[in-house]
């Protein structure tokens, strides 16, 4: 008893030892920037040419705003996809570039946006035979691969946060329609971090 009585005397001395604070009144504190926004995050969407899977992968862009309701700029993703099917394994990368235009509205530390994206989506597919090299397969037999393009649109809501400084929480999502025979409808989001310059 006598010892609970002496580590309970000596623990409040020991733990409050440092008077020195770790947050400040101006931590958070953001700073008024240029307009030009440069932001990377996570991408998770529907894949352009399969028809089923969810393709992820990393995405980047910069915007530059022009006044306070409107703004440009552009963006550049790469995700992939890997599904089986009959007989094969296929694996899809896209590479999304796109030309952008938003509307905005500030407030407070936010900023809501909807940002329409127009531009092409680059579309690789590799088609793998399954057990095709335990059975002795070579050549297209064994794997196949194509290449194309599809025009694609997408139009995404945009939530960004400043948190402090110049840094930024940025979130997107909303639906993306591409030509590749017919138009086909999907969805594209991101989550990510930007900074105001």
């Amino acid at each position: 008893m006598k010892w609970l009585v002496f580590v309970c005397s000596i623990v409040p001395a020991v733990a409050g030892a440092d008077t020195g604070r770790l947050l400040s009144d101006d931590t958070f504190d953001t700073t008024a920037g240029s307009g030009l926004v440069l932001d990377g995050g996570v991408v998770v969407g529907l894949p352009a040419a399969l028809p089923t899977g969810l393709s992820t992968g990393v995405g980047v862009g910069i915007t530059r705003a022009c006044g306070c309701r409107f703004a440009y700029g552009a963006r550049l993703s790469w995700s992939m996809v890997s599904e089986p099917g009959a007989g094969w394994v296929v694996t899809q990368q896209d590479l999304r570039a796109r030309i952008t235009g938003s509307i905005r509205h500030t407030a407070g530390r936010g900023i809501l946006e909807l940002r329409l994206g127009a531009g092409p989506t680059f579309v690789r597919e590799v088609r793998d035979r399954e057990q095709g090299m335990r059975a002795g397969l070579t050549g297209s037999d064994l794997q196949t691969s194509a290449l194309r393009a599809l025009p694609a649109l997408d139009l995404e809501a945009v939530v960004s946060v400043k948190v402090a400084g110049s840094w930024i929480v940025v979130v997107s999502g909303g639906p993306s329609v591409d030509y590749n025979g017919g138009v086909r409808g999907g969805w594209t989001s991101q989550l990510g971090v930007a900074w105001e310059r």
